[in-house]
Order: C-alpha cells, then sequence, then structure tokens
C-alpha cells in the first residue's frame, strides 16, 4: 500500500509512523525543521501503545512522490488552503484522499480541489503533538481513525485502510454514517473549545458552575439544531449524552483552540466557531451563543499574526 502523509505533525506522523513500520510505503510531506529532522534522522513515535523509530522518506514537494492509494491530509485547517493545489499529482482514479481537520467544512473543501469521488472523510481521535523535530509523543488512550465513503457505502479501498490500521495497530473504525460522527465530534469540540477560551478555565472550572454549563448546553444545541438543518440525524439525546462525556474529562484540561488562542498562536476559530456561524446564516439557523463566543474570540484572534 502506497501512502502519502501531509502534514507530519502530531496526527500524521503518528498514523503515518505506525503504518510504515507495518510494511507500507509511505511518503511524509512536511517543511522546515520538521522535514530536515525526518529526512536526517527518521521518525520517532513515542506512545503508550508502543514507541518506534524508523528511517522514512520525506519530501516538501508532494510533485516527486506520483500515484498514491492513499493520502491523508492531516494539516491544521488554516493551511488546508495552500495544500488544496497541490494534490493532483498524488490523484489516481482509485486514490483515497482522507481531509482530517477538526470541523465539517473540510470534505467539502478537499473535494473541491480533487472530485468528490476521491475524498473519503475521517476523523482523527487522538492526543499527539510534536515533541520536537521529528519526534512525535502520544499521551491518553488509544488513538483511532474513523472514515467512510461520501454517500456511506462500503467499498474495497475502506475495506483495504481499515485492515492495514488494525494490522499496524490502530483502532479503525468505518461507521454507518461517517457525517453523523463528523457532526457529533463537532457538537462536542466546538463549543468546549470556545467556551473555555472566552473564560480561560480548565473544562473543570466551566462544567461546574451552572452558569457557564448552561452556556456549554446552550452551544451545542445550536449545533444540533445546525446538524437537523443539514440533514444530519444526530442522536436526540446527543447533548445529554455529550454533557455526560464532558463529565469524564480531566477536570485540569483545555480544548487546543483555547490553548493556542491564549499563547497567541493562530487558531482554528475559523473551522470551528467561525463554521457554526457561517451554517447558521447560510441555512437560517440561530446560533446567538456561539456567535458571541466567534465575535469575542474573533477580536482576539485578530491580534495574532497570520498563518504562514
Amino acid at each position: 500500500m502506497k501512502a502519502v502523509v501531509i502534514g507530519a505533525g502530531g496526527i500524521g506522523g503518528y498514523f503515518g509512523g505506525r503504518l510504515a513500520a507495518a510494511g507500507h510505503d509511505v511518503r511524509f510531506v512536511a517543511r522546515g525543521a520538521q522535514l530536515e529532522a525526518l529526512r536526517r534522522d527518521g521518525l520517532t513515535v513515542l506512545s503508550p501503545a508502543g514507541d518506534l523509530s524508523l528511517p522514512v522518506r520525506a519530501t516538501d514537494d508532494p510533485g516527486e512522490i506520483g500515484e498514491a492509494d492513499y493520502v491523508l491530509v492531516c494539516v491544521k485547517t488554516g493551511h488546508l488552503p495552500a495544500v488544496l493545489g497541490t494534490l493532483a499529482p498524488l490523484i489516481g482514479p482509485d486514490t483515497a484522499v482522507l481531509p482530517l481537520q477538526n470541523g465539517v467544512e473540510a470534505p467539502a473543501q478537499v473535494a473541491g480541489a480533487v472530485g468528490q469521488e476521491a475524498v473519503v472523510p475521517g476523523i482523527a481521535k487522538i492526543i499527539a503533538f510534536l515533541d520536537g523535530p521529528g519526534r512525535i509523543r502520544h499521551v491518553g488512550g488509544g488513538g483511532s481513525l474513523t472514515f467512510g465513503e461520501w454517500d456511506n457505502k462500503r467499498s474495497a479501498r475502506v475495506e483495504r485502510l481499515r485492515a492495514a490500521l488494525e494490522e499496524a495497530g490502530v483502532t479503525a473504525v468505518v461507521p454507518d454514517d461517517i457525517w453523523r460522527e463528523l457532526w457529533a465530534k463537532f457538537l462536542f469540540v466546538v463549543p468546549l473549545g470556545g467556551l473555555g477560551a472566552v473564560t480561560d478555565a480548565t473544562i473543570g472550572e466551566f462544567r461546574s458552575r451552572p452558569g457557564t454549563r448552561r452556556l456549554l448546553e446552550e452551544a451545542m444545541t445550536e449545533i444540533h439544531r445546525l446538524a437537523q438543518a443539514h440533514g444530519i440525524a444526530l442522536p436526540a439525546d446527543i447533548v445529554p449524552s455529550t454533557l455526560a462525556f464532558v463529565d469524564q474529562q480531566p477536570a485540569e484540561g483545555t480544548s487546543s483552540l483555547h490553548r493556542d488562542i491564549a499563547s497567541g498562536r493562530p487558531s482554528e476559530l475559523e473551522a470551528w466557531t467561525g463554521a457554526v456561524v457561517r451554517l447558521g446564516e447560510r441555512s437560517g439557523t440561530p446560533t446567538p451563543v456561539n456567535g458571541f463566543l466567534y465575535e469575542v474570540l474573533g477580536l482576539r484572534e485578530s491580534r495574532v499574526a497570520p498563518v504562514t
């Protein structure tokens, strides 16, 4: 199996590293210090599931690679527009492109560049991050990838990838409805991230105060209604069940959006809370709580240097 991983950070480095260690032909597209380290020292993954260190093939030019069976697009949402124009040389008649960005808009954005038939929407569930050039650190529970065809039909390419990941020690899930899974994660991460960033509070702090917990619930309810407006059949109890899942998270936890904004780094605000507001305006679905969070955080974000 020939796979290309675009973005060799925590997600791309972890899953690409597991596939490479299992003997598959994996090429990494990276840049800067990460590219130099991958070429010079290879890839190291530190993980409760087992450490690995191996030489890898890396480049900053997808055009050098040629057609692939699978393309895992693992860059953050802010870098996605720059990546879209580089995908064409990787695409063959049966290539599957997996956008693994947070949010619900990336699959359509990638489809606009490579065609809907090539896109296999995906979700990465893992806590993994760069621990220095060429080094990935995975913490917490086991990592998993959830993915499926655009129309949710079973296909040979999806089953082949699922089998390869499982053999590589990665939990791979092909759900009955990939869009329902994407929106369920969206409903969880966006209110959590937006409220945490606005309050500069940990999960334990804002979930335990009646007022901020109510805001969290209302923000989730807005996204549930937004999903319904887009024909996504989330479970009727999605909000209380998601709140129960929030209650299971470490009290000291914070979201990546919160950490990025607090540190003055470019964040995924536009793909998270911004997407709720945009999709709400287009569908005529009110999103007042998410709209407030977006405006406050957008003001803070405007003081941050743009993604380059």
